[in-house]
């Protein structure tokens, strides 16, 4: 080290060295003193660089000695301190980080990450669930309820839910302290077509050129598999010989086997395989995340009812036509549909109940005894 020159104050002095990016010299000056008994010496500042002069140094160490400013190795390890602290801080942003690495494999991938750049992360990304109050939540929803379905905004705030408890339950934050309050959603709408309908879109699939589009949309028809089921499948889940098809995971559900008719068993048969093992591939042969703009295609080309969705839609269409026919019981119905419980199903009671009816006003016609003669006499004009 160069050489220490004593100013006229005690516990001040400086060595020169040379000014960045010059030749001249100038003074760096530190102080000397005891804290807790130990000595400290620190530098504090360079004369030019920093505008620091001797009279400023000595005051610098009058503050420190007296415990008014901290020394410098003290701003270091409260430094340390807060980097160490914001390193084990768990944001909302980074508890998803932590959740998706725990959870290489889940569903909707795609859509939850879509929903955390678009709407949550904006939000709370940089904000711990500590920090979150029941009015954040209402103001979000309330913001979204304005552009967005119900539906939509409830899938949004389960996920910011789901990361929550996920952080909660690995023990990297506390959960919150209240519940986030869903908006209400109509889950009973039932989508059906009329027999014009299926004829139209039966047509509009046939003219279609799409690959993919038009077998998906017709499995879904035949089978009544959910979008994510049709995506997932696999060649190897089908067995042609016994006619089954195996769905894989459910919506969360162990694996579960549904009947393959004929109609679905011919149309799969003859669908083309590539060398992807899934039956209805997406780029590159790995499963698919998405099929809408080609399916609302066909739909448009069908004229269809524009709220009518696609795929869901068909699996209501499959789901109706069975309860209508009067031949498949309710619980026959939940199984064919992979439905947890009843409830589900039960949105569908009313097309067995007019079923059930007309058969039994087929009943009355039938065992109606003819209608007697009231003897209402010809009148013969003369």
């Amino acid at each position: 080290m160069s050489k220490r020159f004593k100013t006229d104050y005690p516990g001040v002095s400086y060595f020169e060295a040379n000014i960045p990016g010059t030749k001249k010299k100038e003074r760096v000056y530190y102080i000397r003193y005891y804290r807790d008994g130990k000595r400290v010496e620190e530098k504090c500042g360079r004369q030019y660089t920093d505008n620091w002069t001797a009279a400023q140094a000595n005051t610098e160490r009058s503050l420190r000695i007296a415990g008014k400013k901290k020394s410098n190795q003290d701003r270091r390890d409260e430094k340390q301190a807060e980097k160490t602290a914001e390193q084990n801080r768990y944001t909302i942003e980074k508890l998803f980080e932590t959740y998706k690495e725990t959870n290489p494999n889940r569903k909707d991938t795609i859509n939850d990450q879509n929903r955390f750049d678009n709407y949550i992360g904006p939000e709370f990304g940089k904000k711990e669930p500590q920090d979150l109050y029941p009015l954040d939540i209402q103001r979000l929803k309330i913001n979204l309820l304005k552009t967005k379905a119900p539906a939509t905004v409830r899938n949004i705030l389960e996920l910011l839910r789901r990361i929550i408890n996920f952080g909660a339950k690995s023990q990297l934050c506390p959960g919150l302290s209240f519940t986030i309050e869903m908006p209400e959603v109509d889950n009973e709408k039932t989508e059906d077509l009329t027999e014009t309908q299926l004829a139209a879109l039966f047509s509009a699939i046939e003219r279609d050129d799409h690959p993919q589009a038009g077998p998906v949309m017709l499995t879904a028809l035949y089978t009544g598999m959910r979008r994510g089921e049709l995506f997932r499948l696999k060649w190897s889940d089908i067995d042609f010989e016994r006619g089954f098809i195996t769905l894989r995971d459910p919506k969360g559900k162990k694996d579960q086997k549904i009947p393959l008719n004929d109609p679905a068993k011919d149309l799969l048969e003859d669908h083309p395989r590539t060398e992807s093992k899934f039956v209805f591939p997406g780029r590159g042969g790995r499963e698919r995340t998405d099929i809408k703009k080609a399916v609302n295609e066909i739909k448009e080309k069908a004229k269809l009812p524009s709220d009518f969705r696609p795929l869901h839609g068909l699996r209501h269409v499959y789901a109706s036509g069975l309860a209508s026919s009067g031949q498949v019981d309710l619980f026959t119905l939940q199984k064919l549909l992979t439905h947890k419980s009843p409830a589900m199903t039960t949105r569908y009671a009313h097309l067995r109940d007019d079923a059930l009816r007309r058969a039994s006003d087929l009943a009355g016609n039938l065992f109606t005894p003819p209608k007697k003669d009231i003897g209402v006499k010809k009148i013969i004009p003369l």
